[in-house]
């Protein structure tokens, strides 16, 4: 490595390469004077740790396995033996060349020559070309030939790097199982620092953090560790290959529920995400943990790199769910669309889907997947008042009330009740009727979807009988409210009453709102005012309501939606 890139190492560029440098094949390539080093056809420009380096080429490489970007000039991810040949300075068959390293640059051109096809490629931050080995004139001076530098192209401008407009907290979950191995879990990291790179990280803008799926999920640095992409590139380099089998259903699980904590780092506000990268195919079930994360609000994007391979079908847990993948997918290694993992994601639109054919030429997918991520108002898994709620209702069955006027309260409950996102994943709705006795209609875990709530309600039976809101309140907490307690969602109890309590109201409220329940006191026409607003959370005027008529309370509905939403986006904050 040359003295003279130590000043530059402050430029991400110019670190990049020195990372990259260390993060792939070790030992240095030839130097001056010293015979070529054999190197393999897997090694690439960014192998080359001299600014001028002898190397021997193998014979026999199979191409179509690798890519080259250019012509002339290479982007330095390109392989160095499959250049040579694009150049005519060698055939198939092998041979010494040297290697020049040369700056990053613009517009890499494409071209078919010697049976080779060259990519395009818009910019890269280091390149190399290649002469002939030692008996060639250029040998003799020691300098490139002049087509180091062709005309076509522009040279890269030493402007600032771009930095994305982009906020999320996410998590990379890489494969570091047997399936995938050494090589592939390198390129894989490899990927991952493009990514970071182009993401633009700081303290206002994303945040990153690294789990590796195996046999045991390992978390190897959290969001809040890393705030710069110097630091977060030799992280990566420390990462180690850990082996076993690819559970990446445990690790995402692990995941959700253990790295997207405020002690590892998440900010409130700020879409959650996790990138799953699935090299072949999991050997648990990937789908309960997609339903797990979702749950948690994280916003899962999966990354398919070819095929499962027929050894890898016997580690499959669930057989049905290889069957979900369509004949071309799993034949041609076409795009796998996100029919292929449907419980695993948010939604099944195809924006969380992300297909490679290979881990060959994978920068170019780089920077359509920041822009996924980045496309905020695409993350429908993050957490609103609509979908991240738990709503419990406490209705009053008291003699007082009769059988019509039940009916309307049913109803002023049905209509706060549909408007939220009601799922296995999203809103939960309960509801108790109380008179001096209690009786669950039905609790948060009993229904899933929102037809199922609105018909429970319309058949809710009256019950009739004294009126005990105090002994109802703390009746809901402990039995409703208490086997949730570690649910994610928001809790809300609205309690709609027509009388006065024949018991203490205000200690089983403060209770509730002790254990984090938000209260809506909604009372009808004798309902003291005194009594609502002791059952209220605070401020007292926005959570309690009044009106003298069962009829009444039709207009009070959006003001409980707009309170619980309001109530819900300020903790949040």
């Amino acid at each position: 490595f040359s003295a003279a890139w130590i000043p530059a190492l402050t430029s991400p560029r110019a670190f990049l390469f020195f990372f990259l440098c260390l993060l792939l094949l070790p030992g240095p390539a030839g130097s001056e004077g010293a015979a070529p080093i054999a190197i393999t056809c897997f090694t690439r420009g960014l192998d080359i740790r001299k600014e001028k380096a002898d190397v021997l080429c193998p014979g026999g490489c199979p191409f179509f396995f690798f890519s080259v970007y250019g012509n002339i000039v290479y982007a330095s991810v390109s392989s160095i033996c499959l250049g040579v040949v694009a150049h005519a300075l060698i055939s198939n068959s092998g041979g010494p060349v040297r290697v020049y390293s040369l700056p990053g640059r613009e517009n890499y051109s494409s071209v078919d020559a010697n049976g080779i096809q060259s990519q395009m490629l818009s910019f890269f931050f280091f390149s190399f070309t290649v002469t002939k080995g030692k008996s060639s004139t250029q040998e003799a001076t020691g300098q490139a030939v002049s087509t180091a530098h062709p005309p076509t192209g522009k040279r890269l401008k030493k402007t600032p790097e771009k930095k994305t407009d982009c906020k999320a907290d996410i998590a990379f979950l890489i494969d570091g199982s047997f399936n995938i191995g050494q090589r592939r879990f390198n390129l894989q990291k490899n990927f991952v620092v493009f990514f970071f790179l182009m993401l633009g990280i700081g303290t206002e803008g994303p945040h990153v953090g690294l789990v590796q799926a195996s046999e045991h999920p390992k978390i190897e640095f959290y969001l809040k560790n890393f705030t710069s992409a110097k630091d977060v590139l030799f992280a990566i380099k420390e990462v180690g290959f850990r082996g076993g089998n690819s559970n990446t259903g445990k690790a995402l699980k692990h995941t959700a529920q253990k790295f997207f904590t405020v002690d590892a780092g998440v900010r409130k506000g700020i879409p959650k995400v996790v990138v799953v990268f699935i090299d072949g195919w999991p050997s648990d079930d990937i789908e309960e943990a997609g339903i797990v994360a979702r749950e948690f609000g994280v916003n899962v994007f999966i990354v398919s790199v070819a095929k499962p391979i027929p050894e890898e079908l016997g580690m499959v847990q669930d057989v049905t769910f290889v069957d979900k993948v369509n004949a071309d997918c799993l034949l041609s290694r076409l795009t796998c669309n996100i029919q292929d993992f449907p419980q695993a994601v948010c939604r099944n639109n195809g924006f969380f889907s992300y297909h490679m054919p290979n881990w060959f030429g994978t920068t170019k997918y780089v920077k359509p997947l920041v822009q996924k991520l980045c496309t905020h108002e695409q993350m429908m898994c993050s957490k609103t008042c609509y979908n991240s709620v738990n709503i419990a209702f406490l209705i009053d069955g008291s003699s007082s009330v009769g059988d019509s006027n039940f009916r309307l309260m049913l109803e002023f409950v049905s209509n706060i009740a549909k408007t939220f996102e009601i799922s296995d994943i999203g809103a939960k709705i309960a509801a108790v009727q109380f008179t001096y006795d209690q009786r669950t209609e039905f609790s948060f875990t009993d229904y899933s979807t929102k037809e199922d709530v609105l018909a429970v309600i319309r058949n809710i039976r009256y019950m009739s009988g004294g009126t005990a809101t105090g002994d109802a309140i703390s009746f809901t907490v402990r039995n409703v409210f208490g086997p949730i307690r570690e649910s994610p969602n928001k809790n809300f109890l609205v309690i709609v009453t027509d009388g006065q309590s024949y018991d203490d109201v205000q200690g089983p409220a403060a209770a509730a709102h002790d254990a984090g329940i938000t209260i809506f006191s909604v009372g009808v026409a004798w309902a003291p005012l005194d009594d609502l607003k002791d059952m209220a959370s605070k401020p007292k005027e926005s959570h309690a309501f009044f009106t003298r008529e069962f009829t009444g309370l039709e207009p009070i509905v959006s003001d409980v939606i707009r309170g619980i939403c309001r109530d819900f986006l300020e903790s949040q904050q």
